[in-house]
């Protein structure tokens, strides 16, 4: 990966600035900061801004010989809880740690805002301080998804932004999931599937079926390979790169999977544990057992990212610790460096100019044929 600073923020040391809020999380400021100090230990080109109580996080910052000289701490008072409703905190939480950690993004301080909090609450707080793109009409949420492919994850949108969906939001999280996968996977023709409950044309709702006619029409101009209709079995497997779903099903499907892996792990090591033979194979297994647990932990795909948006947000899963916290600094950087936010903004003017053209070029609306 090549640092590319006409497309991150960079700080007066060259690093790029990743805004961090510290609050929000299941475990507390404590990992958060444990997570972005990991992030420092790999990689010296990354810089923080993290937002909080100040008094709290200088203590936690100071244990961290890691971040001496690279985070910034911008005291916020306020927190947003898990309980707390999207439009309250919209109204009254201009003196959060969240609202101050996206205000960075928004002043050109930082490149990417990373949160483990509510997602309701940051998700309609990015859309007040970041603004969508212009020609886009529902935001989503990208999620990682373990698969058999090369790249060794899918991408599925939308992850639970938006419950609602249609068959134009559908083909824009299309062309939103084809940027992804080039800019976080390095995928040049990325492979499109619509969820759906079968892979025969005739079935689902009617909006799929407009959907699928759409993003079947987009599919050349944007560059990217329409394979039509997937299943539920199709999320973990190598049929496509880009599952695009609506809110609803994406986030079902997502807390189902994880509920999934760690019904698995469990039950693993419940197996290992019967007897003292299964024991003893437990140690033999040990190395292929971490090599497996590796592949499928959810920590280490930690990080759904809001696109549409004017900036690039990273939402952490809200019980993730320093590893989980690590990952979605990781996933942060890589897009900061990619100049993701710039290049998606391209494409989504790109697709309405060519929606536009084909709009004026319509016969039954008297234009050119």
């Amino acid at each position: 990966m090549t640092a590319t600073k006409d497309h991150s923020k960079a700080g007066a040391d060259g690093r790029t600035i990743i805004s961090v809020d510290a609050m929000g999380g299941d475990q507390g400021p404590a990992a958060v900061v444990a997570g972005i100090a990991l992030s420092a230990s790999k990689n010296p080109d990354i810089g923080f801004i993290l937002h909080g109580p100040k008094d709290q996080l200088q203590k936690l910052v100071a244990k961290r010989k890691q971040l001496a000289g690279r985070c910034e701490i911008r005291d916020a008072a306020d927190v947003v809880s898990m309980q707390d409703k999207p439009s309250q905190v919209v109204r009254s939480g201009r003196n959060t740690s969240m609202w101050s950690a996206l205000e960075s993004v928004r002043a050109g301080e930082a490149t990417v805002c990373v949160s483990c909090g509510n997602t309701g609450a940051l998700m309609a707080m990015s859309v007040i301080r970041l603004r969508k793109l212009s020609g886009i009409y529902r935001p989503a949420i990208a999620v990682m998804w373990p698969s058999r492919n090369p790249q060794r994850f899918n991408i599925m949108l939308d992850g639970g932004a938006d419950i609602r969906a249609d068959a134009k939001d559908l083909m824009q999280y299309a062309l939103m999931g084809t940027s992804f996968a080039r800019n976080g996977f390095g995928l040049k023709h990325p492979r499109i599937g619509l969820l759906n409950v079968g892979t025969e044309e005739h079935k689902g709702r009617s909006e799929l079926k407009e959907a699928y006619d759409l993003i079947a029409a987009n599919a050349r101009n944007a560059d990217f390979d329409f394979v039509g209709f997937v299943e539920g079995s199709d999320l973990p497997g190598d049929i496509c790169d880009v599952i695009v779903t609506d809110g609803f099903t994406g986030n079902v499907a997502l807390k189902t999977g994880e509920g999934i892996a760690k019904l698995i792990s469990d039950l693993l090591r419940e197996a290992f544990q019967y007897t003292p033979l299964s024991r003893l194979a437990s140690v033999l297994a040990l190395t292929s057992l971490r090599r497996l647990k590796k592949r499928i932990d959810p920590r280490r795909s930690n990080g759904g990212v809001f696109l549409g948006l004017n900036g690039t947000v990273v939402k952490s899963h809200g019980s993730a610790d320093a590893t989980g916290i690590s990952a979605a600094i990781k996933l942060a950087f890589h897009l900061a460096q990619s100049g993701f936010s710039e290049k998606l903004a391209a494409r989504v003017a790109s697709a309405a100019m060519l929606d536009q053209d084909d709009a004026n070029n319509d016969p039954t609306d008297g234009g050119e044929t």
